[in-house]
């Protein structure tokens, strides 16, 4: 009897919680106080637009000659991640950084407003790239994807070879799947969760931005105001709490980019800081020795964004993997 008493609480337990998840998005806010920008009132004066795909994507570009530089900026992050290497870079070579969609400036579709395949998808992703390469007539490139950008340089390598000549990815997030995980994503498409989901995005950021800003450097004393404000400026445009929401629901690992990494055949530069909290640095030695021509360089004292805490250290690392010069920051 007494086993048959707390079966029966457990399920009144479980049928609790499922009604709460089903029922509880109708009973919270449908929005916080925040205040809404469009996108081209925070663009700064080396800002550019480029339509692909019916997306308005903001980049910018400095540089000019071969090789052509592309910069994938990680999740949660813009543009404003390159900025202490961007001009450097560009004293050798064309450098392009643009904001992924869902991310920066880069304009925010909502559903149903999108022309082809939902743009914050993991294949979407790799579409923007090569568009955004074709309509500024780019016909090859190296690729620099730091974290989930990573994700997008690999997956974009194997499915477009002939357009890439290199890799470096930095502190790559591959062996570990974006977003929801898989037995939440059918719930996350109910309707309800139309509601309740942007609502968790902005509470969430709203709380948590600066403390995820400081797990991501090995030593937070170097993070200054103005760090965290050029990470919160794209929390001021359009949607970014519904399209950040979209892109929770639908981003996974790409198919079968883990099983496909004996395909990349080009030379691939594999950079971890000694100090990553975020993407253990196990997993960035792991990925270059699977990947067929690959090197693992670490640098210390360095956390999960080396181009923004460990500049100096990272362009001297990929200065000669991309040319055979010497590299000084300006």
């Amino acid at each position: 009897m007494r086993i048959r008493k707390a079966l029966k609480i457990i399920a009144i337990l479980i049928l609790i919680a499922i009604l709460i998840l089903l029922l509880g998005p109708f009973f919270t806010p449908a929005a916080l106080a925040w205040e809404y920008a469009h996108e081209m009132e925070l663009a700064e004066p080396d800002s550019r637009f480029i339509e692909i795909d019916g997306i308005r994507v903001h980049y910018k570009r400095i540089g000019a000659g071969e090789p052509v530089i592309i910069l994938l900026h990680g999740f949660g992050a813009s543009v404003f991640s390159w900025r202490e290497v961007m001009a450097p870079l560009a004293k050798h070579a064309t450098v392009l950084a643009y904001d992924r969609p869902g991310f920066g400036l880069t304009q925010r579709l909502m559903p149903g407003e999108w022309k082809c395949e939902n743009p914050y998808s993991a294949q979407a992703q790799v579409a923007i790239l090569i568009g955004l390469m074709d309509e500024l007539g780019i016909e090859k490139a190296i690729l620099i994807g730091h974290s989930a950008g990573g994700t997008v340089a690999l997956a974009s390598a194997q499915a477009h070879p002939q357009r890439f000549s290199g890799l470096v990815l930095v502190d790559p997030a591959v062996y570990s799947s974006g977003g929801a995980p898989e037995w939440l994503r059918p719930l996350f498409r109910l309707p309800q969760y139309d509601r309740i989901g942007p609502w968790l995005v902005r509470s969430l950021m709203k709380k948590q931005d600066a403390r995820l800003i400081e797990r991501a450097w090995h030593d937070p004393g170097k993070i200054t105001p103005e760090i965290v404000a050029g990470y919160r400026k794209p929390f001021q445009a359009k949607n970014w709490d519904r399209a950040l929401w979209e892109m929770t629901r639908v981003t996974h690992k790409p198919v079968a980019l883990v099983e496909r990494l004996a395909e990349v055949r080009m030379p691939v530069l594999v950079l971890s800081g000694d100090d990553d909290r975020i993407i253990p640095r196990e997993q960035s030695r792991r990925l270059a020795q699977e990947l067929p021509d690959a090197r693992f360089v670490e640098i210390a004292d360095c956390g999960h964004i080396p181009q923004e805490e460990c500049p100096d250290p990272f362009l001297k690392t990929v200065g000669p993997f991309i040319g055979s010069f010497e590299w000084e920051r300006l």
